[in-house]
Protein backbone atom coordinates (compact mmCIF):
# COMPACT_ATOMS: atom_id res chain seq x y z
CA UNK A 1 0.00 0.00 0.00
CA UNK A 2 1.80 3.48 -0.98
CA UNK A 3 2.00 5.84 1.65
CA UNK A 4 1.05 9.90 1.64
CA UNK A 5 3.79 12.47 2.08
CA UNK A 6 2.05 13.65 5.16
CA UNK A 7 4.66 16.67 5.15
CA UNK A 8 7.56 18.20 3.88
CA UNK A 9 10.12 21.05 5.04
CA UNK A 10 13.30 22.73 3.81
CA UNK A 11 15.35 23.90 6.67
CA UNK A 12 19.14 24.45 7.58
CA UNK A 13 18.98 21.51 10.38
CA UNK A 14 17.23 18.82 11.57
CA UNK A 15 18.19 17.28 14.72
CA UNK A 16 17.72 14.18 16.62
CA UNK A 17 16.49 15.06 20.58
CA UNK A 18 17.15 12.46 23.36
CA UNK A 19 13.05 12.03 23.13
CA UNK A 20 13.44 10.95 19.75
CA UNK A 21 11.60 13.76 18.58
CA UNK A 22 12.60 15.67 15.74
CA UNK A 23 13.86 19.72 15.69
CA UNK A 24 13.89 21.21 12.77
CA UNK A 25 16.16 24.55 12.85
CA UNK A 26 15.47 27.49 10.13
CA UNK A 27 12.51 26.35 8.29
CA UNK A 28 13.13 27.98 4.82
CA UNK A 29 11.56 29.20 1.73
CA UNK A 30 14.18 31.27 0.04
CA UNK A 31 17.54 32.51 0.34
CA UNK A 32 18.34 35.55 -0.02
CA UNK A 33 22.22 37.02 -0.37
CA UNK A 34 23.88 40.25 -1.26
CA UNK A 35 26.27 38.07 -3.70
CA UNK A 36 25.92 35.79 -6.10
CA UNK A 37 26.70 32.50 -6.63
CA UNK A 38 26.23 31.78 -3.00
CA UNK A 39 27.35 28.40 -2.12
CA UNK A 40 25.44 26.56 1.16
CA UNK A 41 26.86 24.49 3.44
CA UNK A 42 23.77 22.44 4.12
CA UNK A 43 20.44 22.25 3.29
CA UNK A 44 17.91 19.13 4.84
CA UNK A 45 14.62 18.31 3.45
CA UNK A 46 12.47 17.11 6.45
CA UNK A 47 9.59 14.40 4.95
CA UNK A 48 7.28 12.31 6.89
CA UNK A 49 5.52 9.64 5.44
CA UNK A 50 1.88 7.93 6.87
CA UNK A 51 -0.54 5.15 6.38
CA UNK A 52 1.25 2.77 4.02
CA UNK A 53 3.06 -0.54 3.72
CA UNK A 54 5.85 -2.27 2.25
CA UNK A 55 9.30 -1.19 1.13
CA UNK A 56 10.02 2.34 -0.37
CA UNK A 57 12.76 4.12 -2.10
CA UNK A 58 12.41 8.28 -1.74
CA UNK A 59 14.56 10.71 -4.13
CA UNK A 60 14.87 13.93 -3.42
CA UNK A 61 16.41 16.37 -6.01
CA UNK A 62 17.11 20.08 -5.99
CA UNK A 63 17.44 21.34 -9.94
CA UNK A 64 18.59 24.35 -11.41
CA UNK A 65 16.69 27.22 -11.85
CA UNK A 66 16.31 26.33 -15.56
CA UNK A 67 15.69 22.84 -15.03
CA UNK A 68 18.52 21.67 -17.17
CA UNK A 69 20.69 19.83 -14.32
CA UNK A 70 20.67 18.67 -11.32
CA UNK A 71 21.99 20.56 -8.11
CA UNK A 72 22.18 17.62 -5.77
CA UNK A 73 19.90 14.01 -5.43
CA UNK A 74 19.70 11.95 -2.50
CA UNK A 75 18.16 8.00 -1.75
CA UNK A 76 16.52 6.62 1.14
CA UNK A 77 15.30 3.41 1.62
CA UNK A 78 12.66 2.68 4.29
CA UNK A 79 10.09 0.68 5.58
CA UNK A 80 6.49 0.47 6.70
CA UNK A 81 5.50 -2.26 9.04
CA UNK A 82 1.59 -1.88 8.52
CA UNK A 83 -0.81 1.42 8.30
CA UNK A 84 -0.02 2.79 11.60
CA UNK A 85 3.14 3.58 11.21
CA UNK A 86 5.12 6.29 9.91
CA UNK A 87 8.22 7.02 8.52
CA UNK A 88 10.62 10.58 9.11
CA UNK A 89 13.16 10.80 6.21
CA UNK A 90 15.99 13.75 6.77
CA UNK A 91 17.79 14.29 2.91
CA UNK A 92 21.19 16.20 3.49
CA UNK A 93 22.68 18.17 1.05
CA UNK A 94 25.94 19.93 1.63
CA UNK A 95 28.16 22.50 -0.41
CA UNK A 96 25.64 23.60 -3.20
CA UNK A 97 26.03 26.73 -5.38
CA UNK A 98 23.05 28.82 -6.11
CA UNK A 99 24.59 30.50 -9.26
CA UNK A 100 21.90 33.10 -9.66
CA UNK A 101 18.14 34.45 -8.82
CA UNK A 102 15.28 32.38 -9.39
CA UNK A 103 13.24 29.34 -8.45
CA UNK A 104 15.45 26.00 -7.89
CA UNK A 105 12.87 23.54 -7.81
CA UNK A 106 12.90 20.76 -4.96
CA UNK A 107 11.63 17.32 -6.05
CA UNK A 108 10.12 14.15 -4.01
CA UNK A 109 9.63 10.99 -5.33
CA UNK A 110 8.59 7.90 -4.18
CA UNK A 111 9.51 4.46 -5.98
CA UNK A 112 10.04 7.09 -9.14
CA UNK A 113 7.02 8.38 -8.80
CA UNK A 114 6.80 12.00 -8.14
CA UNK A 115 4.74 13.24 -5.29
CA UNK A 116 5.57 16.64 -4.54
CA UNK A 117 7.38 20.34 -6.18
CA UNK A 118 8.20 22.88 -4.84
CA UNK A 119 10.42 26.09 -5.10
CA UNK A 120 13.20 27.80 -3.42
CA UNK A 121 13.47 30.65 -4.38
CA UNK A 122 17.30 32.66 -4.59
CA UNK A 123 16.84 36.10 -4.53
CA UNK A 124 20.08 39.44 -4.80
CA UNK A 125 19.73 41.46 -1.98
CA UNK A 126 21.47 45.33 -1.99
CA UNK A 127 23.26 45.90 1.30
CA UNK A 128 23.16 49.20 2.99
CA UNK A 129 25.99 51.75 1.66
CA UNK A 130 27.87 52.48 4.95
CA UNK A 131 28.89 55.86 5.48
Amino acid sequence: MTPDLQAALLCEDVRIEASGSNTLVGVLHAIATPVLPVRVMKLCVFTRWCSGQGDFTQSTRILSEDEGSELGHTKTRFKLRDSDNHATNVAVFGGLEFSSEGDYPIEILLDGDLKLRFNLRVVQIQTPANN
